[in-house]
């Protein structure tokens, strides 16, 4: 009896023995033999990146070929970090199957201000290569390289205005942080000359100045003098007597401010009345706030005939065009249309260091 029961225990463990081999056999595991590496840049290598040159490589990588143990085809994930931030969240630039990848200038750019690099200071990422098989279970890391980067920036540091004419000029709920509070720039990244135009539609305009548009933290306002001196720490609402159309200034490191009603007009000899000379009147322009534009319906004259803008009946604020591109520039060029005719004429302010105008043929 003792030998039938051997037997049988036997046979069982050989079939459980088959059984288990086969399910090995299925479930297939691979295991990278090595590490892999990248070939190029060094690391410590550095590139300055420029906006003029966006389609210009700002990163060309290769690297040695991932080995799973099997001829599989492998994708390959460029990760990038912040030096320092150990890849707690890494950015995937780019993913191929090839061994090598070209990144351009603009897209590196947009990536390193993604992971937390200062515009215009040369400061490190760290970059890695993630290799994956199949569903991306399997995964290799190659060595990882610091590469040196000083990025740029295209969008003017800005304040936010923020008060109790929001809702009126349909910029917003009074006193309530957002994406649509109008703004002033400064005139390029690290400069604290602040400026822009705003709308105030309320009797007694009161507001602050925002160094973000979603919180009040570090904001600014009046030292309680009301002479154009800046504070944040027991300031006041900046405070105003009457609506208006206000040119806002402000200095964050002078800590000063000014702020100037401003009407605006075109004037010049393609419009009927000329040039403002001997009392002659300038076209007034009405504020639309709707479209946040000046506009006037005019008939403008060609043929060599120019004009402008300008506030206030004066030219202590005027502009013109010196580059011929539609941005404005303060006591720039003369404007001109290309044809004689009556014209939908637009100025818009509301982007700060930004000013356009449009021509449009009726």
């Amino acid at each position: 009896m003792k030998n039938i029961l051997k037997k049988i225990f036997a046979v069982s463990a050989l079939s459980l023995a088959f059984i288990s081999c086969e399910d090995e056999q299925d479930l297939f595991f691979l295991t990278p033999e090595a590490d892999f590496e990248i070939l190029s840049p060094n690391s410590g290598d550095a590139v300055e990146l420029r906006p003029e040159t966006p389609t210009n490589p700002g990163l060309s990588l290769t690297w040695a070929e991932a080995d799973f143990g099997t001829p599989t085809e492998i994708t390959y994930a460029i990760e990038i970090d912040k030096t320092g931030d150990e890849f707690d969240t890494p950015f995937v630039v780019t993913s191929t199957t090839n061994t090598f990848a070209t990144i351009t200038s603009e897209e590196l750019n947009s990536a390193v201000l993604g992971v937390g690099l200062t515009p215009f200071t040369q400061e490190g990422i760290d970059i890695r290569i993630k290799a994956t098989i199949g569903t991306g279970t399997n995964e290799s890391f190659s060595n990882t390289i610091v590469y040196l980067v000083t990025a740029y920036s295209t969008d003017l540091p800005k304040l936010y205005v923020i008060g109790n004419f929001l809702s009126n000029s349909g910029y917003g709920a009074d006193w309530s942080p957002a994406a649509t509070l109008p703004s002033l720039a400064s005139s390029a990244f690290g400069q604290t000359d602040f400026e822009g135009y705003v709308m105030m539609n309320v009797p007694s305009p009161e507001f602050k100045l925002l160094p973000t548009n979603t919180s009040f933290d570090g904001d600014y306002g009046d030292d309680g003098n009301f002479a154009g001196t800046l504070a944040q720490t027991g300031e006041s609402n900046i405070q105003l007597s009457s609506a208006g159309y206000y040119r806002i200034q402000a200095n964050t490191s002078t800590l000063t401010y000014s702020v100037q009603p401003t009407s605006w007009a075109i004037t010049g000899s393609a419009t009927p009345l000329g040039w403002p000379d001997n009392g002659i009147q300038d076209q007034d322009m009405t504020y639309n706030p709707t479209t946040k534009k000046w506009q006037i319906t005019i008939q403008l004259t060609a043929g060599g005939n120019e004009f402008k803008f300008r506030a206030n009946d004066n030219w202590n604020i005027n502009f013109g065009d010196d580059g011929g591109d539609g941005i404005l520039d303060y006591g720039g060029g003369n404007l001109s249309v290309p044809s004689s005719g009556n014209y939908l004429i637009e100025l818009d302010l509301s982007n700060p260091r930004n000013y356009t105008w449009s021509a449009t043929l009726q």
